[in-house]
């Protein structure tokens, strides 16, 4: 549990609970997550609402439970004392600028949003002087298990006391609770969700456009392969706007994604020329830079065998062909030319971004592999076609994200997906099955996560 910084006593508490009303703010899944979860904890008065033309069916789903639905944010923001908005980024300003007006005299608001410089801004644009602005970020989807996973908490205007009570509303998640500012969690969650999930949407991107499904391939069999392929069908299989509003909405992203993307083509341009000196000293020069300095960090993965089990495809692994890992090698190279450390921004790590990073550095720290990488990126002529591709999908989504195009963003991010769309359905279980190893290895006293959908609404 974390720590409340409070000493209320345990009838004090119960007073709270009891007293203290509590208001959501748009009943999307996570606002669900949030609602269930606090009224299980005990919290009596739970408020509720989202669009009009939805009251009926959320009165319904939420009947006998004690949660109370509510026609419109209007009321919820009269009456409760802590109010969380649980609303897509993209819209944040015009929610806030209807029903922040009625914010309740010392009320305490909050926003779930996965980027935050929209969110202060609306707040601080659209809510009265006399109310307290303290938001979060729950760090994984609205079915992972919130125990153990971060919650950012960022006192952005408040006061010890509204700061510890917040602190006592959340505790019931059982997360770890990590303190930013705004701009702290902008600049990391780039890292962590933006630049990862782009990697991930360029690789579905390429097998699209080459016509392939990969787990027939035997260029992406084995371990570091499964990964790529299930977390890739895992994004697409998801909502196209969280992970839009993630990329475009977030002011340190776009810096972070251009860099990727010019990674990409500078170690594609050193492979084509066959510029074997230059690339090696590029690769190992980043390698250092990353993995140089863990000290005694524990590997995040275990093994390929480990991550050989959850495959999509029968492709046996002795037929595997040699891959480039062009995507890892050119995030890790990203991270080096941004003399940006990894490892420091898993205080908003998501299982998304444990698997990003602990593929990269399970090639980065194994010579073979890493050998064989080189290699394959610089002599072998079979995949050269998948680079290639590769690149220019890299370049694409990163053009969309730089002029902020959503319904580009929504295009090409549907067709990917409808290509892939027949094994979304297996590709779902054996995702839960990774998202359940990543999740106990990192936080061993969590267990039997639920089924986790997109860390991004994040």
């Amino acid at each position: 549990m974390p720590n409340t910084s409070s000493n209320i006593t345990q009838e004090e508490t119960i007073v709270e609970m009891e007293t203290i009303q509590l208001g959501i703010i748009g009943m999307g899944d996570m606002g669900k997550l949030y609602a269930r979860t606090l009224s299980a904890a005990g919290w009596k008065n739970v408020n509720v609402c989202d669009m009009p033309n939805k009251y009926e069916a959320l009165c319904e789903e939420f009947a006998g439970t004690g949660i109370r639905v509510m026609k419109d944010g209007h009321l919820v923001s009269r009456q409760s004392d802590w109010i969380l908005y649980s609303v897509p980024a993209e819209f944040i300003d015009s929610v806030v600028a209807t029903y922040g007006p009625s914010t309740k005299i010392g009320a305490i608001v909050a926003g779930q949003t996965s980027v935050k410089a929209p969110e202060i801004a609306a707040f601080e644009k659209h809510l009265p002087e006399d109310v307290y602005i303290i938001t979060c970020h729950s760090m994984h989807g609205p079915t992972v298990s919130s125990k153990g996973q971060p919650l950012v908490i960022i006192n952005h205007r408040g006061a010890a006391e509204t700061l510890a009570l917040v602190e006592r509303i959340l505790s019931c998640f059982e997360s770890e609770i990590a303190h930013l500012s705004y701009k702290e969690h902008d600049r990391i969650t780039a890292d962590t969700q933006a630049v990862t999930h782009m990697a991930f949407l360029s690789m579905g991107t390429t097998w699209k456009h080459q016509d392939n499904f990969p787990w027939f391939d035997p260029t992406y069999t084995g371990g570091i392969e499964n990964v790529k392929v299930n977390m890739t069908m895992r994004i697409l299989s998801n909502k196209w706007h969280v992970y839009a509003g993630l990329a475009i909405l977030n002011p340190s992203a776009k810096a972070q994604v251009k860099q990727y993307s010019l990674s990409v083509a500078a170690l594609f341009k050193l492979m084509i020329q066959e510029k074997e000196a230059e690339f090696v000293a590029r690769i190992r020069a980043a390698g250092e830079f990353v993995f140089g300095n863990r000290g005694d960090r524990e590997q995040i993965l275990l093994s390929d065998n480990l991550l050989d089990q959850y495959s999509l495809g029968s492709v046996p692994k002795d037929k595997r062909k040699p891959n480039s890992h062009l995507s890892l090698l050119a995030m890790v190279d990203c991270w080096y030319q941004l003399k940006m450390n990894p490892y420091s921004h898993m205080v908003c790590q998501t299982p998304l971004f444990r698997f990003w990073l602990g593929i990269s550095e399970y090639l980065f720290l194994n010579e073979d592999f890493l050998q064989d990488a080189m290699q394959a990126a610089l002599y072998e002529k079979e995949i050269r076609e998948d680079d290639m591709e590769f690149m220019m999908s890299a370049r694409g989504w990163q053009e969309c994200i730089a002029l902020g195009n959503m319904e580009g963003y929504r295009v090409r991010f549907e067709d990917t997906a409808q290509f892939f769309k027949s094994r979304f359905g297996e590709a779902a279980v054996i995702g839960k099955q990774m998202i359940e190893m990543i999740t106990r290895k990192t936080n061993p006293s969590t267990t039997d996560p639920e089924e986790p959908t997109t860390t991004a609404a994040p």
